[in-house]
């Protein structure tokens, strides 16, 4: 009896453990865990985004400033114009759009707007549909073959060419060839613009997968209508970010038409607007009018275009 007695023991002892384990498990499992202490990383970030917050106030100042002198300059009187600051940052006594009138006078604005335009949308076209056709031929191929991929950088490599190297070369050139007007200059401008375009559609042509191309090849399709029936509509946020690039290069140049276009009748807009300038001063008055006109047309072409540029530059950006 008393083996027996000494084995129950035993057995219940051993029982009541096992039990008491679990317990003290689910005990501890239900305890939460301490609360982090605050660091002092809290209060750095919290300082560095006070700088940064005062860097971007600055930064706004910095483009909205010149913005308000042209407008508020181009709405005074010449006789209103002073040579102190407060003077200047004042509101003119009278709005009126005299400036405006004689600045669209002397730079025979609507002549000059039509070879701006000319320049501008023909540039744009030829860049986007010659720089986008090269960019898939390369892009696709620079990954196999070192020949393409020489080209690539090679053509790439243009954008660290300065103007001023090239430029006497171009105007002796353009003039023996016939073509110093608007012709030579578009053909100018496709060639400046094809490292940037080049480079942004390649690197926007690796978010588009291959098993489209090869799909198509398998319905029977060559590679011109796969390039143009598929890769060309699904590549519409870059070719918005392209020609956008492309048209405010445009618009703005000065040098190209003025080396390759001189002594002729086809002024663009900054070219008429050097009319201002003389060689004893300058009527800004006229001078930030004529500079309001021009800034609308593009102005205007980038707030049609803004939704696709963004997303055309961030997935052109990815490699």
């Amino acid at each position: 009896m008393d083996n027996k007695e000494r084995e129950n023991n035993e057995i219940q002892e051993t029982v009541a453990t096992e039990s008491v384990v679990p317990k003290e498990t689910e005990k501890a499992a239900e305890k939460k865990p301490p609360k982090m202490k605050k660091t002092e990383g809290a209060v750095g970030g919290k300082a560095v985004n006070v700088i940064i917050n005062i860097l971007l106030v600055i930064g706004c100042l910095t483009v909205f400033f010149p913005l308000y002198m042209t407008v508020i300059i181009a709405f005074k009187k010449p006789a209103e114009m002073t040579n102190d600051v407060a003077g200047a940052l004042a509101f003119p006594e009278k709005w009126n759009l005299d400036n405006f009138a004689e600045a669209m006078r002397v730079t025979d604005f609507w002549h000059s707007l039509g070879n701006s335009l000319l320049l501008t949308g023909v540039t744009v076209v030829i860049c986007i549909l010659l720089h986008s056709l090269a960019g898939y031929v390369i892009g696709r191929k620079m990954a196999r073959l070192k020949t393409f991929k020489a080209a690539y950088f090679y053509i790439v490599s243009g954008m660290f060419v300065p103007f001023a190297v090239l430029m006497m070369p171009l105007v002796k050139q353009t003039a023996q060839m016939g073509i110093a007007n608007r012709i030579g200059v578009i053909i100018l401008y496709v060639v400046f613009f094809m490292p940037m375009n080049m480079m942004l559609y390649t690197g926007y042509l690796k978010n588009i997968p291959i098993a489209l191309e090869e799909a198509a090849c398998v319905d029977g399709a060559t590679a011109w209508q796969t390039y143009w029936k598929i890769i060309f509509p699904n590549m519409k946020p870059m070719h918005a970010t392209v020609a956008v690039l492309t048209a405010m290069s445009t618009w703005n140049d000065v040098m190209t038409p003025l080396v390759i276009m001189s002594g002729t009748d086809q002024n663009t807009l900054p070219l008429a607007q050097l009319n201002f300038q003389t060689q004893f001063g300058t009527n800004y008055n006229l001078a930030f009018a004529s500079y309001l006109l021009a800034l609308l047309p593009i102005l205007i072409f980038y707030i049609i275009c803004q939704k696709q540029i963004i997303s055309g530059v961030v997935n052109g950006a990815v490699k």
